[in-house]
């Protein structure tokens, strides 16, 4: 029978799995030890696997991280927190120009079975500095898989996929989705990295989301049907490696793409995916592929203003309606 836990515990039981699986899984980062992290997500991992390997940091991300990436690359499978994804941006060197290089460097002499995981994304009111989805950063960057899990079990499944992939993963955990609830799979769960997820079948558009989005999307396409249009609702799970097989099978049944994005729009991952379907799916769409996005800008913390930023079912049924005619 399924187990129902939060999204939250759901990174907790995923990095279990893993650690009393393979004894080389290494904990390392802020407060995830004593505290059980910022946002509670590692809680009884210490007490269940002991300091050895569930490891409290100083604050420096350039130290956790380097730390990590030298473990992996003698034999360890260390999981690194960097508690906000924000705070990727303070050991970018790290990241884009030695964790995601090495192995091409190297020829391949070196891997680095390096999972780097983080609280993204806004909704919270933490502020222009701690609410920001990177996922369009890191996407960008050769070297690097990019997950971004919308559901428990998702976060499961992903997270041993991820421990277990020979390449640096960065791991998106949805701030937003923390204590929301849902199945998970008893026993060992594992899924594949790079496969989306058909969440709701359709026949008149397709929206294309990532993590909490997915969960808007799905609002979107529920008061929508009440009008008589059947929208699929597919999460991407995974922007490196992408799922283009499930994208193009997606865009060939409905002929109309929406994507629903809570990063800015410039450059955003929607943009990527919007010329993919235009170069291999051209001849599939009835019409220009849609965007729905946060505005070119920092995220504001009052309430108002970031709910009026970030998409919303709202503006999701509006832009679907308006493109369908």
């Amino acid at each position: 029978m399924p187990q129902v836990i939060t999204y939250r515990e759901a990174v907790a039981v995923g990095l279990a799995q893993e650690m009393e699986r393979d004894p080389s899984v290494v904990l390392i980062g802020e407060d995830i030890a004593t505290a059980g992290g910022v946002f509670k997500a590692t809680a009884g991992l210490l007490e269940k696997f002991g300091p050895k390997r569930v490891r409290d940091t100083p604050i420096s991300e350039q130290a956790i991280l380097g730390a990590a990436m030298g473990a992996a690359m003698t034999g360890l499978r260390p999981v690194a927190e960097l508690m906000f994804a924000d705070f990727v941006s303070v050991c970018h060197d790290l990241v884009v120009n030695q964790i995601a290089k090495a192995r091409y460097m190297t020829n391949g002499q070196i891997s680095l079975p390096l999972v780097v995981r983080f609280g993204n994304g806004g909704g919270l009111r933490f502020g222009a500095q701690h609410s920001q989805s990177v996922e369009g950063w890191l996407m960008a960057v050769p070297g690097l898989k990019v997950v971004v899990p919308s559901t428990p079990a998702d976060v499961v499944g992903l997270m041993a996929a991820a421990v277990r992939d020979e390449d640096p993963v960065m791991f998106l955990e949805e701030k937003a989705l923390y204590p929301t609830s849902g199945e998970v799979p008893e026993g060992e769960h594992v899924d594949e990295l790079g496969t989306a997820r058909v969440r709701r079948a359709g026949s008149d558009a397709s929206i294309f989301a990532l993590g909490t989005m997915v969960h808007r999307a799905l609002g979107a396409a529920g008061q929508l049907a009440a009008e008589g249009i059947d929208c699929e609702v597919v999460d991407l799970r995974s922007l490196v490696p992408l799922d283009v097989s499930t994208v193009a099978a997606s865009v060939a049944k409905t002929g109309r793409v929406f994507t629903v994005e809570e990063g800015p729009r410039l450059c955003g991952w929607g943009a990527e995916l919007a010329s993919i379907v235009a170069e291999e799916c051209f001849y599939d769409l009835d019409a220009p592929v849609r965007r729905v996005t946060t505005p070119h800008i920092p995220l504001p913390a009052a309430d108002s203003l970031e709910d009026a930023a970030i998409p919303s079912v709202e503006r999701v049924v509006a832009v679907v309606r308006e493109g369908l005619g």
